[in-house]
């Protein structure tokens, strides 16, 4: 029986366990990368450990998500990361660079090797054969100490593409397409593997824009083969001595099968508030369109600006409409610049914003009040993008780029002509804003810069015996984390500070649970199903660690959340009957009795509803390592005590 193309990766990076669905299993990693707003606890945290200099091939940090300077903070963050980079043998991409994954794509990514990030779109490795997986900080800290990362065996997905693309219909469709057919949670404990003769019309872009969204079906991540496109992309990037040919095995056994016929596939928009809320652009034509976003890590590269170029050039975007437009890379930049295109985006009337994640992470570009935006990006949910009465679409960059000029949604089929952007001979190649790291000789000398407003990793303590706590907040089903640590110009340049953001933790929610959790000192948070979908950021678990939280019970997580939850001490339970959600309320005094010995014993977790008088029976699975953690407070913690 033969492999997949993620399980040989996997095979050849299995350092712990065994290859069996659903059991733990620990892999080597070969490269990690970080942005700054995740990057700065993750550094703390690497520091925390006492490793001098990182083992892996190759770390990265990017400086993308935090490049509004309205205060202090956010240049301190990006200074502190700038130093502990030098100090301790990680490269640093500095701002205006370009967005994380775009530039990792362009400059870094390496066929066949593991990456992880603390950024959950860190899959768009996928798109040149790479198993790259968004993580939380914490782990990306110990996999940068030399470290195995550790993920529960997966199910593989094979998504079969057949035909071609017709003119104007894009990869953003594809994936999209993935999505209605998937859902938000379809992708938990999976990963999704993309074969067919129908690969082979999408370049490396193409397929990094379809890796990168299959975050949002919360897979593990998502893979297309290394083929001849890529040796084609890599020899453009003057890296062909990082291609390898790699695909599954012609007889590889999957555990799904799903086909997309390309040919059939039409323009698609997610619309509010879900990635997986689909429908055609034919159906919603006509609709009135107040803002139009093109850029973020899903869809910034030079093809995608080139063909929005080519839809605009010469015309002028619609009365009534903002256009902004952010490049993925310094790379993309240059090269728009000096081809002409960037004058035609700017004719038109397109606000070119610096090479950054900008709008997508909620930094900027907020639409009016109730206002309906179009955007390129990757997540639509309420409230990410600033205003919490709008209304975002996610579309291709066709579909944003005809939009912008006709006011309305526009199915650019019937519209824009079917010019096609061939990838480049030769892309750009000036790496003079990647800053190397220190030698071993000279990293001694290198001072690590810090401001007031960075502090340290919140310590934790081991898993008491009895807990006794409040429902300090009970929510529904699909609680992003973006709910629980919201995003934003204001609020992320406090990613650095935990008791600072601590007293934003779920205000979109609840505006009274920071003050309500600290008051009572501890906590238990109830939700529904596939509870912390979103964002690999840790803050979503190390601020509730903050304000108290013991334990969160729920239907079910997303897998990245609850990674997070266990690295940061806070025990992860779900009700064994989804219907016991109904017996706890706000406020509902909870008692968990011999903790340490029930978490030992593995067969689950009784809480007594003390106010209700209700016994609750939940489900608690932890592999052996993770009772560990859970046990000694959190990763931190059991890092330091097996160093």
């Amino acid at each position: 029986m033969g492999l997949t193309l993620a399980e040989k990766i996997i095979k050849n990076h299995l350092v712990t366990g065994e290859m069996v669905k659903g059991t733990d299993i620990g892999i080597r990693i070969d490269q990690t990368l970080t942005q700054d707003a995740t990057g700065t606890m993750a550094y703390l945290e690497f520091e925390a450990m006492g490793i001098d200099r990182v083992r892996t091939e190759r770390s990265v940090a990017y400086i993308d998500h935090n490049t509004l300077q309205t205060g202090f903070e956010n240049a301190d963050d990006h200074r502190f990361i700038q130093t502990v980079c030098k100090k301790h043998g990680i490269w640093f991409s500095r701002p205006g660079n370009g967005i994380c994954h775009q530039v990792h794509l362009e400059r870094f990514g390496i066929p066949g090797k593991t990456l992880i990030g603390s950024d959950s779109h860190t899959p768009t490795g996928g798109g040149i054969g790479m198993l790259a997986i968004g993580a939380g900080g914490l782990d990306v800290a110990v996999a940068m100490g030399g470290g195995e990362y550790y993920i529960t065996m997966p199910k593989i997905v094979n998504v079969e593409l057949q035909g071609e693309l017709q003119e104007n219909v894009s990869a953003k469709d594809i994936i999209l397409e993935v999505l209605r057919i998937m859902s938000v949670k379809g992708g938990v404990g999976k990963i999704i593997e993309y074969t067919g003769e129908g690969i082979k019309t999408l370049s490396v872009p193409q397929r990094a824009t379809i890796t990168n969204m299959g975050a949002e079906l919360g897979a593990t991540t998502s893979i297309f083969p290394s083929d001849e496109n890529t040796l084609e992309f890599l020899k453009a990037q003057d890296r062909a001595d990082a291609y390898t040919e790699l695909k599954a095995d012609d007889d590889a056994v999957y555990d799904e099968h799903i086909v997309i016929n390309l040919s059939e596939l039409a323009p698609l928009a997610a619309c509010p508030h879900s990635p997986d809320a689909v429908k055609s652009v034919e159906e919603l034509a006509g609709m009135k369109v107040d803002q139009v976003c093109i850029g973020s890590c899903t869809n910034s590269s030079y093809a995608d600006l080139m063909k929005v170029a080519h839809i605009l050039k010469g015309k002028t975007v619609a009365d009534g409409v903002s256009l902004a437009i952010a490049p993925g890379s310094k790379q993309v930049l240059n090269m728009l610049a000096q081809n002409g295109a960037l004058s035609d985006l700017i004719d038109a009337g397109a606000r070119i914003l610096e090479s950054a994640c900008g709008p997508c992470i909620g930094m900027g570009q907020s639409p009016n009040s109730k206002g309906v935006s179009l955007r390129t990006f990757n997540r639509n949910f309420l409230g990410r993008s600033g205003t919490k009465d709008a209304e975002i679409y996610l579309v291709s960059p066709e579909v944003a780029a005809v939009s912008a000029l006709t006011g309305v949604m526009t199915d650019p089929r019937a519209y824009a002509d079917g010019y096609k952007v061939d990838m480049p001979e030769h892309f750009l190649i000036n790496d003079n804003m990647v800053i190397e790291p220190a030698s071993v000789d000279e990293m001694d000398k290198v001072e690590v810069l810090r401001g007031p407003n960075i502090k340290e990793f919140p310590k934790t303590s081991a898993m008491a015996q009895d807990i006794s706590a409040s429902c300090s907040l009970k929510v529904e089903d699909n609680i992003t984390t973006d709910h629980i640590m919201p995003a934003g110009a204001k609020i992320l340049p406090l990613r650095s500070n935990i008791p600072a953001i601590s007293e934003h933790c779920f205000t979109v929610c609840d505006t009274e649970f920071p003050t309500r959790a600290k008051a009572l000192g501890s906590s238990i948070i109830v939700g529904g199903s596939n509870y912390g979908q979103g964002s690999s950021r840790e803050h979503a678990a190390l601020a509730p660690l903050y304000l108290g939280v013991k334990a969160v019970l729920v239907k079910s997580f997303a897998r990245i959340h609850r990674a997070n939850l266990i690295n940061a001490g806070i025990l992860p339970l779900e009700f064994a009957d989804e219907n016991d959600y109904n017996n706890i309320d706000l406020g509902d005094n909870l008692y968990i009795e011999n903790i340490r010995d029930q978490i030992a014993a593995g067969n689950g977790i009784t809480i007594i509803n003390k106010t209700k008088n209700v016994e609750i029976n939940t489900k608690c699975a932890l592999t052996e390592r993770q009772k560990d953690i859970i046990l000694a407070g959190g990763l931190l913690n059991y890092t330091m005590m097996n160093k």
